[in-house]
């Protein structure tokens, strides 16, 4: 069985809290992995989901580290397109900078559920050519379509059958 590891990354201060952003991040990133591992079985592809810790000191000298998601060896702004940005936010933070991902004219403080997962459907299409080769000339051909019709008809089975 392949596996594709989402590893997360947040701010945990002294008292162990964590900003509202990396919270709700937190929830997203879990319920995409949960969708994203019913959806992926079928395939043969294990979702496993890493959580991270950063104590303040570490996070003072680099706070664009904390909400950072990884879906296997790259980050989920290299899957989706998407750029590193920050903004001020709140006092479990101390007020620094955090970490932002924009697409287009969206910013998220927050990362939402969708872009979690289309990074793991694009992370599973390229272990799914990797494994069938045939399939893997399919997705060269698709990797200019957002999401590979496979990849949107496994989706669309998982999550919409009744």
């Amino acid at each position: 069985m392949n596996t594709i590891t989402i590893r997360w990354k947040r701010l945990v201060n002294e008292k162990g809290q964590t900003c509202s952003r990396c919270g709700a991040t937190g929830r997203t990133v879990q319920s995409g992995v949960d969708k994203l591992k019913k959806a992926l079985a079928e395939l043969g592809i294990e979702v496993i989901l890493k959580t991270e810790f950063l104590d303040f000191p570490i996070f003072t000298k680099d706070p664009l580290q904390s909400n950072q998601i990884w879906v296997g060896e790259k980050l989920l702004e290299q899957w989706i397109g998407a750029t590193v940005g920050q903004s001020p936010c709140c006092d479990v933070c101390a007020g620094s900078e955090c970490r932002t991902l924009s697409i287009g004219n969206n910013t998220f403080e927050e990362i939402p559920e969708n872009l979690i997962i289309q990074a793991g459907l694009l992370a599973a299409a390229e272990l799914f050519a990797a494994r069938f080769p045939p399939f893997s000339a399919l997705y060269h051909r698709a990797q200019n379509i957002p999401m590979p019709k496979i990849m949107f008809q496994l989706l669309k089975k998982s999550f919409f059958s009744v």
